[in-house]
């Protein structure tokens, strides 16, 4: 991943409420002095809607806006710390990261704030003719002042919808769907590497004696794994002429001393490459879409699961998230994943992915928990099984179609003993379309190439 370090870091700043708001108080800051510069230029201007008032009226003016968006800000960071709650309870904690990405709170805090401190910097300027100072009255810094007033204005009516829209469950749903189809296109391109000669075995150079001679690097910290700069790995193995075998993979949990790395040969790792490996894999205390796919897939499946739930009993819901996955399954099993074998620029072997990410596991993270809590709601059941024939369509992989079968056939035997003989119908007749979908999917595979 290229500049992974760097993403990283914009995404620990994209998920911040303060990075924004403190870019957006800086350029007010600069908006203030730029405006007072202008206004001690002593031209004098004389339009319509340019300020004309005196020094108390300047003061009086800038002192009521300042003082309204200390209020509105407090009742923002108010309304916010609410929809925060209100997502944590009822969605679960995981989701509360995708409240924090969002752009358009950040950006209501910040013109409030930002407001807030262009007033202050200009009303500390104002001079009258009892001040004993030579009177200073900005005509432009108080205008701006006033439009940045209205902006406000504006955006507060912005935020008030806003706010009741990003508690819905459908927008919810929507962004970690969105998430998720990124994730996608971000980890499984259409085109992958350099690749090998057709008639090249991927993985056949992998040494004999490797386990025995191989030396592990280890983790210096502990948290989720976040990111793998694989680029930085693929340079460090061409350098000192290595074989690196990564243990790991974005999503799992790192503890200090756990093997990161297993390297070949082992008498050329000292200290000096242990930190630098150590440095290509960033630890963090949650986890992330960056590198994860399985993350967006089970932030679906927990609201699914919180909705079927007996204290919520919300069917609806669930099955939102059931068409979503269907969806992102459906995204994923047209690209081709990643060979666990990386190869140079010369088709030589450097890297090898110990736990590849496979079709078999995500399934599995996407249907099964939804399936065991969910066997006894015909409309679940049935949804499950209609999210297959979806996917079916899409792919006429043999692995895949093993996979789904395996995935209806559980649909099928969880549900049997837990609804009505007429229910248990129904699910067997959707059951009976899969089965023919997955028989015919290899007549759709063109249509979606």
């Amino acid at each position: 991943m290229k500049n992974a370090r760097l993403s990283k870091l914009w995404d620990t700043l994209h998920s911040s409420y303060w990075f924004i708001p403190s870019v957006m108080a800086v350029l007010a800051t600069i908006l203030a002095f730029t405006m007072l510069m202008l206004d001690r230029t002593g031209k004098s201007i004389d339009y319509w809607w340019i300020y004309t008032g005196g020094a108390s009226g300047a003061r009086s003016l800038l002192e009521a806006v300042a003082g309204s968006m200390v209020s509105v800000t407090a009742t923002a960071f108010s309304i916010t710390i609410v929809a925060l709650q209100l997502a944590a309870s009822n969605f679960g904690p995981r989701l509360l990261r995708n409240f924090m990405q969002d752009t358009g709170n950040q950006f209501v805090l910040g013109t409030f704030i930002g407001t807030f401190i262009y007033c202050l910097f200009v009303l500390r300027t104002i001079r009258g003719e009892g001040d004993g100072y030579e009177r200073f009255v900005p005509q432009l810094s108080i205008t701006m002042g006033i439009l940045l007033a209205i902006i406000s204005v504006g955006v507060l009516i912005y935020f008030i919808d806003h706010a009741s829209t990003i508690i819905q469950a459908s927008h919810i749903i929507e962004n970690v769907s969105d998430d998720l189809h990124k994730a996608i296109d971000r980890l499984f391109p259409q085109r992958i590497g350099h690749g090998v000669s057709d008639n090249q075995k991927q993985g056949e150079e992998v040494p004999k004696d490797f386990d025995q001679e191989s030396r592990p690097i280890r983790a210096n910290s502990t948290g989720y794994l976040q990111v793998i700069d694989n680029d930085e790995l693929m340079k460090l193995a061409k350098e000192h002429n290595l074989l690196l075998r990564i243990e790991s993979r974005p999503g799992k949990y790192i503890t200090n001393g756990s093997s990161l790395v297993m390297v070949f040969p082992s008498e050329k790792v000292n200290k000096k490459l242990a930190k630098q490996i150590n440095s290509a894999f960033i630890l963090g205390r949650e986890r992330t879409e960056q590198q994860d796919i399985g993350f967006p897939i089970n932030q679906l499946v927990e609201i699914a699961l919180r909705a079927i739930s007996p204290g919520i009993n919300d069917p609806f819901t669930a099955i939102r998230c059931i068409d979503r996955l269907a969806a992102g399954l459906s995204h994923l099993v047209q690209r081709d994943f990643p060979s666990p074998y990386r190869y140079d620029k010369n088709n030589k072997l450097r890297v090898i992915i110990a736990e590849p990410i496979l079709f078999e596991e995500l399934a599995y993270n996407a249907f099964n928990q939804i399936r065991q809590y969910g066997k006894s709601d015909t409309a679940v059941t049935i949804r499950l099984l209609e999210a297959i024939i979806i996917i079916s369509t899409y792919t006429d992989n043999p692995k895949y179609q093993q996979v789904l079968r395996h995935h209806a056939d559980m649909i099928l035997h969880s549900c049997s003993g837990e609804l009505s003989q007429q229910d248990c119908k129904d699910v067997q007749k959707c059951y009976d379309a899969v089965i023919q979908s997955l028989e015919d999917g290899s007549m759709i595979k063109n249509r979606y190439a």
